[in-house]
């Protein structure tokens, strides 16, 4: 995520020290792409922000098909300097003992006498980075969002793009009329929210404004600011909140989740209003990461819920940001802590806890094949053992670790086919069936049993992956069908169930051809035709150990 990270505002007068260990192999995209809004595709502004980016491997070769440039030489080009060969996490360990001022001197020691470094969060650096005039994006969207940037992510204008509103960015110390707006967005930014008093009066406005109540959304600094407006205090934390993965709790649901963070200010929880509440809360430090007030529709949090980079576990704040929008504009008044709490709880399903479990092993192995299903069997049998489950396992073949003596607590060495499976599952009553230990032996069985109702007679669920998933990958043909359903490309192919439909598929598709049988090993009648008498021979040869034969287009280089 540098490229995300560098562009981001909220780095604005900041060196971005990276603990990942090589950055810059996959290069830097394309600047100049834009989406169909006209915005920079793989960007978070028109610029890179950070004062400069230390490393500790800097890859100079970009080894990515998007990649336009080097790092480097995208750093250079905005005269942005950048460090390497620098034991970037012994540097952050010392950083977490408080944020510090620091400075990028180029050449040797003893070095003369330096000007003071200047704090740079005692200067306005949201009037630094804010647009400087106002720029619409979607003007035909449902809803009109006035957003406040104090130094947006374009990440921010596509997640209410995506949502189909009309977004207004406009300068951090526009004055704010309810009228223009159906939706109000305060966005991230760098620097002190002490700095932003005018914003601050401009908030403070809106929200104690109760002949026209409309909804309010604030992230990070924005998050501050509001929080300011309604009263409450801000501190400087000792060394803040930055990274892609930390955990926030959401008090009303009790569920944490992932978020992306950069601050180096925090909302003091113990001094808000009566009328708000804490929305989120930092698992790390406890620090706040979102307050809500209890009754109108303002709400903001401290984390970068639109991402990029980052986890996407709360972008859907964004949907009920906006369909509280909706709700107030159509005026049918909602209360958003209830939307949130009910869009983020989760009703876990108790099912009861297997107490017998019936394995199907891989079946017969030839010398020089791959016992990658003895191990993973074996290891499902410990599994099961570990937590308390007696397990009985079905595997014709003596030579394999999962049926050695002490392993499993049942062992039969039975063939797995539904007829002596059926026979087992009647003997041993098993509560549940793991399937996909067996490699395409076990799978196959395990279709026939459900086909036959078998598992459904003796109340056997089936653990782990579900039947229909199962057949939705082995059937070569309902496989494609998945993969043409979500957009993506596959070989030109025909499912056939004899030998004349193979040969008119082949002739339709083009030699050269590729014959699979479904449902199949590796190597039970595939292979490569290159004419028809090559293909009818793969065809008897198939259609011997299955129903169906598909016919794909070969791509063999």
């Amino acid at each position: 995520g540098y490229p995300e990270s560098l562009t981001d505002p909220s780095y604005h007068a900041q060196l971005l020290v990276l603990t990942y260990p090589l950055i810059g192999n996959y290069g830097v995209p394309d600047e100049e792409e834009k989406d169909e809004h006209g915005i920079p595709r793989w960007f978070e502004s028109d610029r890179i922000w950070a004062a400069g980016l230390i490393v500790g491997e800097v890859s100079t070769r970009a080894c990515h098909w998007r990649a336009k440039r080097s790092l480097g030489s995208w750093l250079a080009s905005q005269g942005i300097p950048g460090l390497c060969d620098v034991d970037t996490r012994a540097l952050t360990y010392r950083l977490r003992n408080g944020v510090t001022l620091g400075r990028i001197v180029q050449g040797a020691p003893p070095f003369g006498p330096f000007k003071p470094i200047l704090d740079p969060n005692v200067r306005n650096l949201v009037a630094e980075v804010s647009t400087k005039k106002s720029k619409i994006y979607n003007p035909n969207g449902d809803v009109t969002i006035l957003a406040v940037d104090c130094g947006s992510k374009y990440n921010q204008i596509r997640c209410f793009i995506k949502r189909n509103a009309r977004v207004v960015v406009v300068p951090w110390d526009h004055k704010l009329d309810p009228k223009e707006y159906d939706g109000l967005f305060i966005s991230n930014g760098p620097g002190d929210p002490v700095i932003c008093n005018e914003l601050v009066k401009n908030v403070q406005t809106v929200i104690e404004n109760k002949s026209c109540v409309k909804p309010v959304f604030g992230i990070c600094l924005g998050h501050q600011l509001l929080s300011t407006a309604a009263g409450c205090r801000t501190y400087k934390t000792t060394y803040g909140n930055r990274g892609h993965n930390l955990p926030c709790t959401h008090n009303g649901t009790g569920r944490c989740f992932m978020t992306s963070q950069n601050h180096g200010f925090a909302v003091d929880a113990d001094s808000l209003p009566g009328s708000w509440k804490i929305l989120f809360t930092n698992e790390n430090d406890k620090t706040n990461e979102g307050i809500i007030h209890k009754s109108s529709p303002f709400f903001s949090v401290q984390f970068h819920p639109e991402h990029t980079a980052g986890p996407t576990d709360l972008e859907c704040l964004f949907d009920i940001f906006i369909d509280a929008v909706k709700s107030y504009k159509n005026n049918k008044p909602c209360v958003i802590d209830d939307m949130i709490t009910e869009k983020l709880k989760f009703e876990t399903t108790i099912h009861e806890r297997p107490k017998k479990v019936l394995i199907l092993g891989s079946g017969g192995l030839s010398i020089g094949q791959a016992g990658e299903f003895d191990y993973s069997g074996s290891q499902g049998v410990k599994a099961m053992q570990e937590e308390k489950i007696q397990t009985v396992l079905i595997n014709p073949n003596i030579a394999t670790v999962q049926t050695s003596k002490g392993l499993a607590d049942k062992v039969y060495f039975l063939p797995i086919t539904p007829e002596y499976v059926e026979q087992v599952i009647k003997a041993e009553r098993p509560t549940g069936v793991l399937l996909t230990f067996g490699g395409q032996t076990a799978l196959n069985c395990g279709v026939e049993l459900d086909k036959c109702k078998i598992f459904e007679k003796y109340n056997v669920n089936v653990l782990g992956t579900p039947i229909q998933s199962i057949v939705d990958t082995e059937d070569r043909k309902i496989f494609a069908e998945k993969i043409n359903a979500i957009g993506e490309k596959v070989a030109p192919s025909a499912a056939v169930t004899s030998v004349d439909e193979a040969l008119a598929a082949a002739v339709q598709i083009g030699y050269p051809v590729m014959a699979r049988s479904a449902f199949s090993l590796g190597g039970l009648g595939s292979g490569f035709a290159n004419n028809e008498e090559e293909l009818k021979a793969l065809a008897h040869q198939a259609l011997s150990h299955s129903e169906q034969l598909i016919i794909d287009k070969s791509l063999k280089g």
